[in-house]
């Protein structure tokens, strides 16, 4: 049985009041719970190890702000999250930007704010980042991403082990080490490891990391012991649009400490930094989805529950499998106005597309036009990893709590801007 960490939801009575203030939808995000989800984390990992924030999945500057102030880094993929990240409050030398692409305005971005450390994912990809920091006229110092040679079972989506965009093959770092090697202003002094994402299951995710562990040894090894930091990545879980508590996993952290005493040692001194990532399991607890059903109506045996939000503001990625298909569970707010149960209810919302449904043959408590519902565990990959500019819909207002007590509201909008033309050359 999986090891939990209790919930602790927002009450209907407060979700009610910031509906009727600001309307809905709104997702609201509770930076308690995220000062509570770093304390549970930080418990599983072992002491003077390193923690990255996975800014993706969710930018918010309340949310990332905080875990910004509780001694996180973060981790970011893009000009825009390079921006986001120093909005929060991230210095500059907390900052580590990965992703297989980047671009020149990505590295400008980077290396114009300061950040001096990458992850990189190629040799050409190491060669780049060298380029342009040598541009710069400063040294960067970058960890190597592996796509290791075998995945571990169980994992669901896998990010190794597979042919992948992600990473240089182990195999192929083993036979080219030379390929490697510092470029440009660019050294190298660590991993970067990343195997899979959303375990619940603690015995995976021990899997998991005791595979990347005994990877890094090994690799540690035959490059000549000279690297510094292995950042093991993430997977931890959480679940998503459901109601549910965090998996405990402080049982994983202390069944790995032999793992890193035979294949990393001089991790207990700091000589070897170890380092970890996660962006769900720090931030999806935080975040509730407040709706409005706008109709209930039957339809060839079927009962349609449409609400004022859907796939643009929740989910939009589970369709790439970036994130499972949700199936929400709708907690009712409003008093009922109905008795009994309905069946065989299909979830959908506002868009003009079929592909705007929740969740099909569920079972609901009777709903009617007006009554309120909440989508709890949303607080990552939630507005962010959605389809937000399809149709135009305005994004539901963002409002920040601490407890029962609201911080601030705001809504993100998109904008369109000129750009220039570049001159000819």
């Amino acid at each position: 049985m999986t090891a939990t960490v209790p919930a602790r939801p927002h009450s209907t009575a407060s979700l009610r009041r910031i509906a009727q203030s600001v309307g809905t939808p709104a997702y609201v995000y509770d930076v308690a719970d995220v000062r509570r989800a770093h304390a549970d984390l930080r418990t599983a990992l072992p002491d003077r190890t390193t923690l990255y924030y996975s800014l993706k999945a969710n930018p918010h500057p309340a949310v990332a702000g905080t875990l910004a102030g509780l001694g996180c880094r973060t981790e970011v993929a893009s000009a825009g999250e390079v921006g986001s990240a120093r909005a929060a409050g991230f210095a500059s030398g907390s900052i580590l930007m990965t992703g297989p692409a980047k671009t020149g305005a990505d590295l400008d971005a980077a290396l114009g704010n300061g950040i001096r450390r990458f992850s990189v994912d190629s040799p050409a990809d190491l060669r780049r980042v060298g380029r342009y920091a040598q541009g710069y006229g400063v040294e960067v110092s970058c960890l190597i991403r592996v796509n290791a040679d075998r995945a571990v079972p169980g994992m669901g989506l896998s990010m190794t082990g597979v042919a992948s965009q992600f990473g240089a093959d182990a195999s192929w770092l083993l036979a080219q080490p030379e390929l490697f090697r510092p470029a440009g202003a660019a050294r190298v002094d660590g991993l970067h490891l990343y195997m899979g994402t959303n375990i619940e299951d603690p015995d995976v995710l021990y899997r998991q990391f005791a595979t990347s562990v005994q990877l890094a040894g090994a690799l540690r090894r035959a490059l000549g012991g000279w690297l510094g930091e292995i950042d093991l990545g993430g997977g931890f879980g959480m679940p998503y649009a459901r109601r549910g508590d965090r998996p405990s996993y402080t049982a994983v952290g202390t069944r790995l400490e032999p793992l890193y005493d035979a294949e990393l040692p001089g991790w207990r001194d700091g000589s070897v930094r170890l380092a970890f990532e996660s962006g769900r399991y720090l931030a999806g607890g935080c975040g509730t989805l407040v709706s409005r059903v706008v109709d209930v109506k039957p339809s060839k045996g079927r009962t349609f529950v449409l609400l004022d939000t859907g796939i643009n503001h929740l989910g939009g990625m589970s369709g790439l499998r970036r994130v499972p298909r949700i199936v929400p569970d709708l907690v009712p707010l409003s008093d009922p106005t109905g008795d009994g149960w309905m069946d065989d209810c299909v979830v959908a919302g506002p868009l003009c597309t079929p592909l705007d449904t929740w969740s099909q043959g569920v079972r609901l408590p009777r709903l009617s036009p007006g009554d309120l519902v909440a989508v709890q565990n949303v607080g990552a990959y939630g507005l962010t990893a959605s389809l937000l500019a399809f149709l135009g819909h305005p994004a539901p207002v963002e409002v920040v709590v601490d407890g029962d007590t609201v911080v601030a509201a705001s809504r993100l909008e998109l904008t369109r801007v000129p750009v220039p033309a570049k001159e000819a050359t």
